[in-house]
Protein backbone atom coordinates (compact mmCIF):
# COMPACT_ATOMS: atom_id res chain seq x y z
CA UNK A 1 0.00 0.00 0.00
CA UNK A 2 2.89 2.38 0.74
CA UNK A 3 4.23 2.01 -2.80
CA UNK A 4 0.83 2.87 -4.24
CA UNK A 5 0.89 6.03 -2.15
CA UNK A 6 4.15 6.96 -3.86
CA UNK A 7 2.58 6.18 -7.22
CA UNK A 8 -0.17 8.72 -6.45
CA UNK A 9 2.52 11.23 -5.45
CA UNK A 10 4.35 10.52 -8.71
CA UNK A 11 1.17 11.15 -10.69
CA UNK A 12 0.74 14.46 -8.90
CA UNK A 13 4.34 15.44 -9.69
CA UNK A 14 3.83 14.47 -13.33
CA UNK A 15 0.68 16.57 -13.51
CA UNK A 16 2.47 19.51 -11.87
CA UNK A 17 5.43 19.40 -14.25
CA UNK A 18 3.02 19.38 -17.18
CA UNK A 19 0.88 22.28 -15.99
CA UNK A 20 3.97 24.27 -14.96
CA UNK A 21 5.21 23.69 -18.54
CA UNK A 22 8.46 22.09 -17.35
CA UNK A 23 7.64 19.00 -19.45
CA UNK A 24 5.24 18.48 -22.31
CA UNK A 25 2.51 15.83 -22.10
CA UNK A 26 4.59 12.96 -23.45
CA UNK A 27 7.55 14.02 -21.33
CA UNK A 28 5.42 13.91 -18.18
CA UNK A 29 3.91 10.55 -19.14
CA UNK A 30 7.37 9.10 -19.83
CA UNK A 31 8.58 10.28 -16.43
CA UNK A 32 5.57 8.77 -14.66
CA UNK A 33 5.83 5.39 -16.42
CA UNK A 34 9.55 5.05 -15.74
CA UNK A 35 9.01 6.22 -12.17
CA UNK A 36 6.33 3.62 -11.45
CA UNK A 37 8.56 0.81 -12.71
CA UNK A 38 11.46 2.08 -10.57
CA UNK A 39 9.23 2.22 -7.45
CA UNK A 40 8.31 -1.46 -7.74
CA UNK A 41 11.65 -2.76 -9.01
CA UNK A 42 14.28 -0.79 -7.07
CA UNK A 43 12.41 1.22 -4.46
CA UNK A 44 11.21 4.75 -3.89
CA UNK A 45 14.62 5.96 -2.67
CA UNK A 46 16.02 5.41 -6.14
CA UNK A 47 13.16 7.45 -7.56
CA UNK A 48 13.89 10.26 -5.11
CA UNK A 49 17.41 10.53 -6.52
CA UNK A 50 15.93 11.03 -9.98
CA UNK A 51 13.57 13.62 -8.54
CA UNK A 52 16.59 15.45 -7.15
CA UNK A 53 18.08 15.53 -10.65
CA UNK A 54 14.78 16.88 -11.97
CA UNK A 55 14.62 19.63 -9.34
CA UNK A 56 18.25 20.67 -9.87
CA UNK A 57 17.72 20.68 -13.63
CA UNK A 58 14.60 22.84 -13.40
CA UNK A 59 16.31 25.31 -11.07
CA UNK A 60 19.37 25.52 -13.32
CA UNK A 61 17.18 25.99 -16.39
CA UNK A 62 15.16 28.80 -14.78
CA UNK A 63 18.30 30.55 -13.50
CA UNK A 64 18.93 33.78 -15.46
CA UNK A 65 16.01 32.93 -17.72
CA UNK A 66 15.75 36.40 -19.24
CA UNK A 67 19.46 36.40 -20.16
CA UNK A 68 19.10 33.00 -21.82
CA UNK A 69 16.08 34.26 -23.75
CA UNK A 70 18.18 37.13 -25.07
CA UNK A 71 20.78 34.65 -26.30
CA UNK A 72 18.03 32.51 -27.83
CA UNK A 73 19.10 29.38 -25.96
CA UNK A 74 16.44 29.11 -23.26
CA UNK A 75 14.85 25.64 -23.13
CA UNK A 76 11.60 26.11 -21.30
CA UNK A 77 9.49 23.03 -21.91
CA UNK A 78 11.30 19.71 -22.27
CA UNK A 79 9.93 16.76 -24.20
CA UNK A 80 9.80 12.97 -23.95
CA UNK A 81 13.03 12.87 -25.98
CA UNK A 82 14.77 14.86 -23.24
CA UNK A 83 13.35 12.64 -20.50
CA UNK A 84 14.33 9.42 -22.27
CA UNK A 85 17.79 10.55 -23.40
CA UNK A 86 18.69 11.72 -19.89
CA UNK A 87 16.83 9.07 -17.91
CA UNK A 88 16.61 5.77 -19.79
CA UNK A 89 20.11 4.58 -18.79
CA UNK A 90 19.43 5.31 -15.11
CA UNK A 91 16.05 3.61 -15.50
CA UNK A 92 17.67 0.43 -16.84
CA UNK A 93 20.28 0.48 -14.07
CA UNK A 94 17.56 0.91 -11.43
CA UNK A 95 15.36 -1.84 -12.86
CA UNK A 96 18.13 -4.39 -12.40
CA UNK A 97 20.31 -2.74 -9.74
CA UNK A 98 18.85 -4.79 -6.92
CA UNK A 99 20.16 -7.96 -8.52
CA UNK A 100 23.69 -6.88 -9.43
CA UNK A 101 25.58 -4.45 -7.18
CA UNK A 102 27.74 -2.71 -9.83
CA UNK A 103 24.55 -1.51 -11.52
CA UNK A 104 23.97 0.61 -8.41
CA UNK A 105 27.15 2.45 -9.37
CA UNK A 106 25.90 2.62 -12.94
CA UNK A 107 22.66 4.19 -11.74
CA UNK A 108 24.48 6.83 -9.69
CA UNK A 109 26.91 7.45 -12.54
CA UNK A 110 24.12 8.03 -15.05
CA UNK A 111 22.22 10.41 -12.75
CA UNK A 112 25.43 12.24 -11.79
CA UNK A 113 26.29 12.71 -15.47
CA UNK A 114 22.84 14.02 -16.38
CA UNK A 115 22.91 16.41 -13.40
CA UNK A 116 26.46 17.62 -14.02
CA UNK A 117 25.82 18.15 -17.72
CA UNK A 118 22.56 20.04 -17.22
CA UNK A 119 23.94 22.31 -14.49
CA UNK A 120 27.18 22.93 -16.41
CA UNK A 121 25.23 23.78 -19.57
CA UNK A 122 22.59 25.97 -17.96
CA UNK A 123 24.85 27.91 -15.57
CA UNK A 124 28.16 27.68 -17.39
CA UNK A 125 26.86 29.84 -20.24
CA UNK A 126 27.04 32.84 -17.90
CA UNK A 127 30.80 32.75 -18.56
CA UNK A 128 32.34 32.98 -22.04
CA UNK A 129 33.01 29.35 -23.03
CA UNK A 130 35.84 27.79 -24.99
CA UNK A 131 35.48 24.90 -27.42
CA UNK A 132 36.74 21.79 -25.65
CA UNK A 133 38.67 20.53 -28.69
CA UNK A 134 40.53 23.75 -29.57
CA UNK A 135 40.17 25.95 -26.47
CA UNK A 136 39.14 28.84 -28.74
CA UNK A 137 36.52 31.20 -27.34
CA UNK A 138 33.02 30.59 -28.69
CA UNK A 139 29.63 32.18 -28.13
CA UNK A 140 27.54 30.90 -25.18
CA UNK A 141 25.41 27.91 -26.13
CA UNK A 142 27.89 26.51 -28.67
CA UNK A 143 27.89 22.72 -28.75
CA UNK A 144 31.07 21.51 -27.06
CA UNK A 145 31.69 24.78 -25.25
CA UNK A 146 33.06 24.56 -21.71
CA UNK A 147 33.91 27.10 -19.03
CA UNK A 148 35.54 27.08 -15.62
CA UNK A 149 32.23 28.11 -14.04
CA UNK A 150 30.33 25.36 -15.85
CA UNK A 151 32.91 22.73 -14.94
CA UNK A 152 32.86 23.66 -11.25
CA UNK A 153 29.06 23.78 -11.14
CA UNK A 154 28.88 20.42 -12.92
CA UNK A 155 31.24 18.79 -10.41
CA UNK A 156 29.20 20.31 -7.59
CA UNK A 157 26.01 18.88 -9.09
CA UNK A 158 27.58 15.43 -9.34
CA UNK A 159 28.72 15.74 -5.73
CA UNK A 160 25.20 16.57 -4.60
CA UNK A 161 23.99 13.37 -6.26
CA UNK A 162 26.71 11.42 -4.45
CA UNK A 163 25.74 12.83 -1.06
CA UNK A 164 22.05 12.23 -1.74
CA UNK A 165 22.68 8.63 -2.85
CA UNK A 166 24.29 7.98 0.53
CA UNK A 167 21.58 9.77 2.53
CA UNK A 168 18.89 7.84 0.67
CA UNK A 169 20.58 4.55 1.52
CA UNK A 170 21.39 3.60 -2.06
CA UNK A 171 25.10 3.30 -1.18
CA UNK A 172 26.17 2.59 2.39
CA UNK A 173 29.59 4.29 2.27
CA UNK A 174 29.53 8.10 1.75
CA UNK A 175 33.08 8.23 0.36
CA UNK A 176 32.37 5.52 -2.20
CA UNK A 177 29.15 7.26 -3.18
CA UNK A 178 30.97 10.57 -3.66
CA UNK A 179 33.76 8.90 -5.59
CA UNK A 180 31.35 7.22 -7.98
CA UNK A 181 29.25 10.33 -8.52
CA UNK A 182 32.04 12.86 -8.97
CA UNK A 183 34.29 10.71 -11.17
CA UNK A 184 31.53 9.37 -13.40
CA UNK A 185 29.62 12.67 -13.49
CA UNK A 186 32.72 14.64 -14.47
CA UNK A 187 33.86 12.17 -17.14
CA UNK A 188 30.33 11.85 -18.51
CA UNK A 189 29.95 15.62 -18.64
CA UNK A 190 33.22 16.04 -20.56
CA UNK A 191 32.17 13.24 -22.90
CA UNK A 192 29.02 15.24 -23.64
CA UNK A 193 31.15 18.26 -24.53
CA UNK A 194 33.53 16.25 -26.72
CA UNK A 195 30.65 14.64 -28.61
CA UNK A 196 29.03 18.04 -28.96
CA UNK A 197 32.18 19.60 -30.41
CA UNK A 198 33.14 16.73 -32.70
CA UNK A 199 29.83 15.27 -33.85
CA UNK A 200 26.88 17.47 -32.89
CA UNK A 201 28.34 20.60 -34.46
CA UNK A 202 28.68 18.65 -37.71
CA UNK A 203 25.09 17.39 -37.42
CA UNK A 204 26.14 13.75 -37.11
CA UNK A 205 24.33 13.60 -33.77
CA UNK A 206 21.60 15.67 -32.16
CA UNK A 207 21.36 16.81 -28.55
CA UNK A 208 19.37 13.77 -27.43
CA UNK A 209 21.92 11.38 -28.94
CA UNK A 210 24.74 13.21 -27.17
CA UNK A 211 22.90 13.13 -23.82
CA UNK A 212 22.23 9.42 -24.18
CA UNK A 213 25.85 8.58 -25.02
CA UNK A 214 27.08 10.76 -22.17
CA UNK A 215 24.86 9.02 -19.60
CA UNK A 216 25.96 5.64 -20.97
CA UNK A 217 29.55 6.77 -20.41
CA UNK A 218 28.72 7.90 -16.88
CA UNK A 219 27.02 4.59 -16.13
CA UNK A 220 29.99 2.57 -17.39
CA UNK A 221 32.41 4.65 -15.31
CA UNK A 222 30.06 4.25 -12.33
CA UNK A 223 30.05 0.47 -12.74
CA UNK A 224 33.85 0.38 -12.98
CA UNK A 225 34.17 2.67 -9.94
CA UNK A 226 31.94 0.31 -7.95
CA UNK A 227 34.03 -2.74 -8.85
CA UNK A 228 37.37 -1.07 -8.25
Amino acid sequence: MINWGYVILLLLVGTLTYYRKALDLWGSLSMVIMGIIIIFSAGVNWLFLIFLFLVLSLLATKYKKSYKRQLGIYEGKRTAKNVISNGVVAFIMAAFGGYYLPLVGGFIGAIATATADTMASEIGILQRPRLITTMKKVVPGTDGGISILGTLVGIMGAGIIGVAAYLLGIIADPLISLKIAIISGTIGCFMDSILGAVLERRNFLNNEHVNLLATITGAIVGIISTIY
